[in-house]
Parts: C-alpha cells; sequence; structure tokens
C-alpha cells in the first residue's frame, strides 16, 4: 500500500454528497472518413479487449490507522468503468451537456478505482464525445492533462491501448547519478532539519497575507466582499462550456504587455462583472479569484503539486483596460512573492494562508467572509491538432469542483490554437449558467475594441453555437 500525501488525501476528505471531488475532461470529436454507424460500438469493444489496468487506475483509496493508502483492487472490473451511451433526440450539444452535468454530480464508489470513461454517440452532426473523470485525489489539472496527452497522437493512423491499459513511463537516472545521490544522501533528522527550516518562513508568508497590505492591488485572503457565489451549495452540477481562438488572447497581451493568463483573469472579471450586473448583485468592493499554480516538474504525471495565488479581478471597474492594469499588478506581487521561496515553501505558504478555511466554512461564516470568491484555474495543454483511434479531437473542456461557499469554477484549457473555457457550478446557487458564455464573448470583445484590435472570430462558432444556448 502507497499512502497519500497530505495534499492528496485532502480531497478525500473533504468529499460529501453535496461536493464530490473529481475533476473531468469533455472531448468531442470527428470520427475518420468512411467511419460506418458501428464505428463507436467497434470503438468501445476494442477497448474491451484491455481488460488489466495499470497503476493508478487499478488502485482504490483505503483507509487504515487515521490515513489513506492506495491499494490494488484485487476484483477490478473494467465494464464498470468503460461506460457507453447515447444521447435522446434530436442530439444537440445542450443534451450532451444535461447528460456530462449530471455524470459529474455523482459520486464515484471508494470500493473501486476512482475514475470513469464515457464514451457517448448520438450527437446529431455525428460527432463522438468522450467525458472522463477522475478523482482530484489522483491527479490535479496538469496531471490530468499530461494523462490525456498519452491517450492521444498527432498521427491519424496510429492506435494506441486505451489510458488504463499504459504503462507509466519511469524516469530513468544514470549510475553516475545514483552514486552521486547516494554520496550526499542526507540522514533523516538532517532532511526533517532541512524541511522545517523550508516550512517555516512559507507559514510566516502565509499568514503575513492574512494581515494585509497596502497595495491596492494586493488581494488579501478573506478580504473578498459576499457574492451569489459564496453559499452552501447542492448536489446538483451545471456545465457550460465554449472555445475562442487562442491569437485573440495573445493579440490582446501583446497590445498591453500582459501575459495570455493575465487577459484570461480579465475576461473572467469582465464575465463575472456582466453577470452579477444582470442579477443586480455586483458588490462596491473587488471580486478575487484563487488561482492554481503548478509546482509540477516534467517528471511529475500523478496526485497534487500546486500552490496558489489570489488575484485581485477588479471587478468594481468599468473600464476593461483598468481592470486588466489592475489584475497585472495583483498577479505580479503575488508572483514575486511565490519567486523568492522555494517549492516547499510555497506549499507551505498556501497551507498557512487557508488554514482558517476549514472552520469559516463550518461555521457559515465563509458566506459573511469568504476566502476568494472564485476558482479560475488556467492549464496549458498540446498545441497540434490529435487523435483519438482516428477520431480528429475538435474541441476540449474542462470540468471542474464547485465546493461550499465556492459554487462557481473556472476552468480553461488550451488546446491546438484554442482555449476552451468550462463553466462548472451549481444548479442551485448559480441560476442560467449558460449566459456565462455569451458575457464571455462580450467581455472578449470589449477588450479588442478598448485596444483598437479587430476580431475575425464570429460572434458564436459554429462548433459552440448550441453550448452558447443551451
Amino acid at each position: 500500500m502507497k499512502p497519500l500525501s497530505p495534499t492528496d488525501a485532502m480531497f478525500l476528505w473533504l468529499e460529501g454528497r453535496r461536493q464530490p471531488m473529481h475533476v473531468g475532461g469533455l472531448h468531442l470529436y470527428t470520427p475518420p472518413i468512411g467511419a460506418g454507424t458501428d464505428f463507436v460500438q467497434r470503438l468501445v469493444e476494442g477497448w474491451r479487449e484491455y481488460p488489466k489496468a495499470f497503476a493508478p487506475f487499478d488502485q482504490f483509496p483505503h483507509f487504515r490507522l487515521g490515513h489513506y493508502f492506495w491499494d490494488e483492487d484485487p476484483e477490478f472490473e473494467l465494464d464498470y468503468h468503460l461506460r457507453h451511451s447515447a444521447l435522446p433526440r434530436p442530439g444537440r450539444v445542450r443534451e450532451l451537456l444535461g447528460l456530462v452535468s449530471r455524470l459529474h454530480g455523482t459520486l464515484m464508489d471508494r470500493t473501486r478505482p476512482l475514475w470513469e470513461v464515457n464514451v457517448i454517440e448520438g450527437l446529431a452532426d455525428g460527432r463522438v464525445a468522450l467525458y472522463m473523470k477522475v478523482h482530484h485525489a489522483m491527479f490535479d489539472g496538469v496531471a490530468a492533462m499530461r494523462m490525456m496527452t498519452r491517450l492521444l497522437t498527432p498521427d491519424p493512423t496510429e492506435q494506441r491501448p486505451p489510458i488504463w491499459a499504459q504503462t507509466r513511463p519511469k524516469r530513468e537516472r544514470s549510475p553516475e547519478d545514483q552514486a552521486l545521490e547516494a554520496q550526499h544522501a542526507p540522514g533523516l533528522l538532517e532532511r526533517a532539519l532541512k524541511m522545517g527550516a523550508e516550512i517555516f518562513p512559507g507559514v510566516q508568508s502565509g499568514l503575513r497575507e492574512l494581515i494585509g497590505d497596502e497595495t491596492a492591488a494586493h488581494a488579501q485572503p478573506y478580504g473578498a466582499p459576499p457574492t451569489m457565489f459564496n453559499v452552501k451549495i447542492s448536489g446538483s452540477r451545471r456545465f457550460a462550456a465554449q472555445s475562442f481562438q487562442l491569437e485573440r488572447f495573445q493579440a490582446i497581451g501583446k497590445a498591453a504587455s500582459a501575459t495570455v493568463n493575465d487577459v484570461t483573469l480579465a475576461v473572467c472579471s469582465g464575465t463575472l462583472r456582466r453577470y452579477l450586473l444582470a442579477h443586480n448583485s455586483l458588490p462596491d468592493k473587488p471580486l478575487t479569484a484563487m488561482v492554481p499554480v503548478s509546482l509540477r516538474d516534467k517528471h511529475e504525471d500523478g496526485g497534487n503539486s500546486l500552490t496558489i495565488l489570489i488575484a485581485n479581478l477588479g471587478t468594481h471597474l468599468e473600464d476593461p483596460l483598468s481592470r486588466l492594469k489592475l489584475i497585472i499588478e495583483s498577479t505580479t506581487l503575488a508572483k514575486e512573492r511565490l519567486g523568492k521561496m522555494s517549492k516547499l515553501e510555497r506549499v507551505a505558504h498556501a497551507a498557512a494562508m487557508s488554514a482558517p478555511m476549514g472552520a469559516s466554512m463550518v461555521t457559515g461564516h465563509a458566506k459573511r467572509r469568504p476566502i476568494y470568491n472564485v476558482v479560475i484555474s488556467n492549464v496549458p495543454g498540446p498545441q497540434q491538432t490529435l487523435y483519438l483511434d482516428g477520431m480528429r479531437l475538435d474541441e476540449s473542456y474542462p470540468v471542474s469542483i464547485p465546493v461550499d461557499y465556492l459554487a462557481l469554477n473556472i476552468t480553461i484549457t488550451g488546446y491546438n490554437k484554442d482555449l476552451g473555457f468550462g463553466y462548472t457550478a451549481c444548479r442551485r446557487s448559480v441560476p442560467q449558467l449558460q449566459r456565462m458564455l455569451d458575457y464571455t464573448d462580450e467581455s472578449l470583445r470589449e477588450l479588442e475594441a478598448a485596444l483598437g484590435l479587430t476580431s475575425r472570430e464570429p460572434a458564436s462558432r459554429s462548433s459552440s453555437a448550441s453550448i452558447a444556448r443551451s
């Protein structure tokens, strides 16, 4: 048995019926030319010829002696994890997103490995959807994207084993590296002292964040205004998604001396401002967002390795360029703080900064004084066209996690030349979620107009028009 790290185990401790702690992805594929009506059936039957799963897809969480461990499932059953569905007529994207919303709101069985693959046919345009969900204790967003990339290939003629049947590559170390590590390996006491020396400054900096900062751009934890998103949630979910050309964000960034991440935050800021104004619920104070920051190196492909920064979204400002400027100042300050820390310090910094969150959620104080208002995550993805058993991947959307007092999650994933915006929310707490897609389009165009840029992208792209109106 392999013990879970404290960060990975946290997602199991936090899970309940109203807040499942799994992440997901929705992919839309175009079948190859000449694919018959039984193409999807043959695809699924081919995958069922791989009944054995490799780690971590053969492991389930086992609670023992007050801690969680990964344990191998001796009765692994592929048919439970691999599911084949068809949409009801007329097979619009609206029906697809309704199905994904229901699937995403369902808890997974902890006596089995915590993942599911749903192959979905019946779309009116002949495309095939793949919705996969994995528990956050297994993968964070970056690790999940790397996992999905291993399933795909740039060669339309290549066929790879399904994701559960692939063995993860091991990091190769030369004999010289191993000898050097053995020579300089510190003892247990030395390692403990070194870790303590790194953790303590991170805890100190996290606690200082709670005290505050005189800089207007600084986003202080628990300084966020209460909003309609900061309430207890139900167990039902609503999911909406749409993709936009990456070059539009890059053009705005170039014109405004901003990163693509800052531009996506500014677009989300304009979206949230419009949504709250439509519901007569825009606070006078600016909303803040928790932005996960990956600490993962290229050799890590499982579990969770991240810290957080909190960004001032400037939603109280009407001018879009003023909002973007404030966001740049806010994220620059936060990144400068994190840039001075080691990896372990950054983890300790985030933990100390978020420490009071549990108590505030239990007591309901999080409704009056939330730690932040929303979660906005930007996950980089492959920048080339990819295929799955000959099917071309057209669109890729992340499906993420709302929790109590954070009823809305916005995650953006890059694929090829697009950014896919995925809005996941509590169905009851965030009504008319699909309007967020219209507001995203309007906010992007507003920034372009303010900078004198013109977009050649239509208001509603053909692949996303029905999504925007579902």
